[in-house]
């Protein structure tokens, strides 16, 4: 066995940085354990909420308008972020279904 000296001054301070590095470690444990995942969305929760088909949410996680955490082969999506893009998808679709309706309108339009 070897045996190291060291000054009580130094050992002072290595064990303060050591609880200081012990605190920071239960610290960020304890923002892990808030984040439940009870709080957070899965695909079919968010389609049902956005009214959306599952290939457009890939769209929408692909294309980074929607941020999302996959954990084993699952995609989960914070409430505040799908309600943050709620607005957006919802314009997106009336905006769609009146150019649909334009168009309809000017087809029938010229065909009279």
């Amino acid at each position: 066995m070897e045996i190291i000296s060291i000054e009580r001054s130094t050992y002072e301070e290595l064990l303060t940085n050591f609880n200081s590095f012990v605190a920071q470690m239960k610290a960020m444990a304890n923002r892990g354990n808030d984040k439940r995942l009870g709080e957070w969305l899965d695909n079919q929760d968010v389609c049902q909420i956005l009214n959306i088909s599952p290939r457009t949410l890939q769209t929408l996680r692909d294309n980074g308008t929607l941020g999302f955490s996959q954990f084993s082969h699952k995609c989960y999506y914070k409430p505040e972020d799908v309600d943050r893009i709620l607005t957006v998808v919802n314009t997106k679709g009336k905006s769609k279904s009146m150019n649909l309706k334009r168009n309809a309108y000017e087809r029938t339009d010229h065909a009279a």
